[in-house]
């Protein structure tokens, strides 16, 4: 799996002297909503003011805020999940148009670690493989021919959600009960958000990391 943030709201506003960042526009539009300001722009201050607002259930101010992420290595089982979150905007591999006759595949953990399993799981997707080609080379439309493919085969997905909604996916996913893949991804477009928007997404990695460590990757040159 390989996740890549390629895009997040800057917001430069008129007068602003610090650097533009997603926190600036979130505080803006929730200071519109008190009639109050940060005059002397203390980083310390927006970060209080931030928190303060999640805390309260005030989360629609957060939703000016947006990040977009290039995934790929998924398997379509996991793009599945993620697309049942439907505040959002995503464009995927196409099935119909791409031919897969050379496909790439996610292999559970558990399969891979069962060599009786890996056998049964190698004989099938050769046969799945073998069987895709036969029908593209006696003429069946690639949007046909898709028909075979399983939910192991690996897709490429760009996905764009407010801060809001990518709160409500991490509550939802970073959990025991979410499916592995899903959970992994979720972790990581956290840890790739946390440098821009500390203040939204940092109280929230601390609840997870204290609840289920195991989910997160240990620091450089910890054991």
């Amino acid at each position: 799996m390989q996740v890549r943030l390629i895009a997040i709201t800057h917001s430069l506003l008129p007068g602003s002297a610090n650097a533009p960042t997603p926190e600036t526009i979130i505080e803006y539009a929730g200071r519109v909503c008190y009639r109050s300001e940060n005059a002397d722009q203390d980083p310390q201050t927006t970060a209080r003011f931030i928190r303060q607002r999640i805390r309260e259930g005030h989360e629609s101010i957060i939703e000016h805020a947006s990040a977009t992420f290039e995934i790929s290595g998924i398997s379509r089982a996991a793009s599945h999940q993620l697309v049942r979150h439907r505040i959002a905007s995503y464009s995927q591999e196409s099935q119909r148009y791409v031919d897969m006759s050379n496909p790439e595949w996610v292999i559970p953990a558990e399969i891979d670690a069962n060599p009786e399993a890996m056998m049964v799981w190698e004989t099938t997707l050769a046969g799945i493989k073998e069987a895709y080609r036969r029908l593209r080379e006696l003429g069946i439309k690639k949007e046909d021919a898709r028909f075979l493919l399983p939910n192991a085969t690996a897709t490429r997905i760009i996905v764009t959600m407010n801060f809001r909604e990518l709160l409500h996916v991490f509550r939802l996913r970073i959990s025991p009960q979410a499916q592995w893949e899903i959970r992994a991804l979720c972790v990581e477009m956290l840890e790739l958000l946390l440098p821009y928007a500390p203040n939204v997404f940092g109280p929230l990695k601390a609840e997870l990391v204290k609840a289920y460590p195991e989910f997160f990757h240990a620091p450089d040159g910890a054991g």
